[in-house]
């Protein structure tokens, strides 16, 4: 087995299992085992077991998009524009995986710290990619609004009804932001789906 499909295995594993017992009644041993590998090829896949559940590999495609948005829009429109390309350029995991992980996420405290954690990891790779063109301050601001829409859109998403696609919430809370002109390439293109 190739190491992606070994750590989408693990990943998938994993989460049944949490998400059926509880992360904290879950160990390492216990996936490992259940997914037929050793407890180290576990942790060469996920560093934590924590991991397992908040692991977020977008931040470089979304910070990448935003840094390419064109001069002469504010800060936010850029974030959100970015945002919108780094969706349509990335290929998003499983929904269902997502959603249980979102569902850990939400109702497992210890997962608290972490998941801020990363938030705010993604909210200073946004400042960063905006502060290019833009004055700290605003870029720092215009990162925030961009990571607390998207939160919200992501747990109402997770722990909603399953009739809704991520991308589609996720796009929705962009244009509570940023709505888009009609004319726009990037709004045809989203509702041409």
């Amino acid at each position: 087995m190739t190491a992606a499909r070994t750590k989408a295995h693990l990943q998938r594993v994993g989460l049944d299992m949490i998400a059926e017992a509880g992360y904290e009644a879950v160990t390492v041993e216990q996936i490992a085992r259940a997914a037929g590998v050793s407890h180290m090829t576990f942790f060469r896949h996920f560093p934590t077991k924590q991991s397992l559940v908040l692991e977020d590999p977008f931040d470089p495609a979304i910070a990448a998009a935003i840094a390419a948005q064109p001069p002469g829009a504010s800060a936010l429109a850029r974030a959100c524009r970015g945002v919108r390309v780094a969706l349509d350029a990335v290929s998003l995991p499983e929904e269902d995986q997502v959603r249980i992980r979102v569902r850990i996420g939400a109702s497992t405290p210890s997962l608290t710290a972490g998941i801020w954690a990363n938030t705010l990891a993604t909210q200073v790779a946004i400042a960063d990619a905006l502060s290019t063109l833009s004055p700290p301050y605003e870029s720092r601001i215009a990162a925030a609004a961009t990571i607390g829409a998207l939160t919200v859109a992501v747990l109402e998403w997770g722990t909603g009804p399953a009739d809704r696609r991520l991308k589609d919430n996720l796009l929705e809370a962009l244009n509570v932001l940023d709505p888009l002109d009609p004319l726009d390439p990037l709004h045809q293109s989203e509702h041409s789906r």
